[in-house]
């Protein structure tokens, strides 16, 4: 397993260990995700590892950046490019093991999914360990805290929920996907319903 030229300290150590990395909602510290991966796993798969504990589709493009204690943005690791070249703006995920990138013991991570919407996660280093569950296969979400970001539409809703609201209020889709209507004397807005003007993001 190559584990890259590490010139730290701690170097030795991560090399051929499983990594435990927490994932935090960057608008949110209390929602985060644990997951453990073995070092020479590669950037791709933490990468869809955090897609799968956030429940994201993986049809976008993706960003690690190395970071500082301050979650500044250092050097990339781009889930679109294919091959690491020698002086390259950005590394390839599929061709970097993260252990070639882990040099201390709380190692940081800038992670940005879906370059239009620019979701962003922090990812840092909460332990290192020797031991592997062979009954489980890395990588593994191993701890979930907190209700994620929701990629698309509102989290909880069923369709035969949303079917019921149809039929209830005789509504189409066009209807459904505008937030029912907009137009007419029955038309309501979100001022209307409790005098709010609130709103709630994606």
């Amino acid at each position: 397993m190559w584990c890259g030229n590490l010139f730290y300290f701690y170097g030795a150590i991560f090399c051929m260990s499983l990594l435990r990395f927490r994932v935090y909602w960057e608008e949110d510290d209390l929602v985060y995700r644990d997951i453990e991966i073995r070092s020479g796993q590669s950037f791709l798969e933490l990468h869809q590892a955090i897609i799968k504990a956030y429940e994201f589709d993986g049809k976008h493009g993706a960003s690690f950046f190395e970071s500082n204690d301050r979650w500044h943005r250092g050097r990339e690791i781009n889930s679109e490019v294919l091959v690491n070249k020698k002086d390259a703006p950005a590394l390839s995920m599929t061709r970097t093991p993260v252990s070639a990138l882990v040099g201390k013991p709380d190692q940081k991570f800038v992670y940005a999914y879906d370059p239009v919407k620019q979701w962003t996660f922090l990812v840092e280093l909460i332990g290192v360990s020797k031991e592997e569950d062979q009954k489980r296969s890395y990588p593994q979400m191993v701890r979930r805290e907190g209700l994620g970001p929701i990629q698309y539409g509102v989290r909880g809703v069923a369709a035969d929920k949303l079917m019921e609201i149809e039929e209830k209020y005789d509504l189409g889709a066009d209807e459904m996907a505008e937030g029912f209507s907009s137009e007419g004397e029955e038309g309501m807005s979100s001022e209307d319903v409790g005098g709010g003007t609130d709103s709630f993001d994606e």
